[in-house]
């Protein structure tokens, strides 16, 4: 009879511990889920604040903005950042939407001497958003990020880069911003 009880109280100890063991995978699960969700809304809602800081942006014939104070992005090395822009197509007259690219480019011409390294090596830390194609329509906009990966190696300096945009393979506007690689 002794050995019976004690079999029957280690079976209800494991059946204890495995329900135990379920409830916390469970509550896990459920917090990370609920971290996950909290963490995308709060992307989503800067996302929305960002383009809506672009929209005020655009004035009436204003084509491209980015968006960054005094068009200069300070930046740390091997820090990633993002430079937030918008395309806005002003066609007129027609309802067809317009074929959009642009290019993301170093355009100072002095950088060799400035920073020590060239301009394909500069170009070389947009990580992405160089360039793209996309489409329009009249009266709508386009939002992008050009992302930014300076490496650890790079030398402390400001560099400008250019924005350019074509529609239908035609120069629509062209915009430009700083870029200062910091310690």
């Amino acid at each position: 009879m002794r050995n019976k009880s004690g079999a029957l109280e280690m079976s209800i100890g494991t059946i204890v511990i495995i329900v135990l063991a379920m409830s916390m995978l469970i509550l896990g699960m459920i917090l990370i889920k609920n971290i996950f969700t909290g963490a995308s809304d709060n992307i989503l809602q800067m996302n929305d604040k960002v383009k809506d800081q672009i929209n005020k942006l655009f004035v009436e014939d204003k084509r491209i903005v980015v968006y960054l104070p005094n068009q200069k992005a300070s930046i740390k090395q091997n820090e990633d950042w993002g430079v937030a822009f918008g395309i806005k197509n002003l066609a007129k007259g027609t309802v067809e939407a317009g074929r959009f690219h642009y290019d993301v480019t170093v355009s100072d011409p002095d950088v060799r001497q400035k920073c020590g390294v060239d301009e394909r090596t500069i170009e070389g830390w947009i990580t992405t958003g160089r360039s793209d194609d996309v489409t329009i329509s009249p009266g709508q906009n386009y939002f992008g990020i050009i992302r930014f990966l300076i490496p650890e190696t790079a030398p402390l300096c400001t560099v400008r880069f250019h924005l350019d945009v074509t529609k239908d393979n035609v120069h629509y506007q062209a915009g430009f911003f700083d870029v200062e690689v910091l310690a």
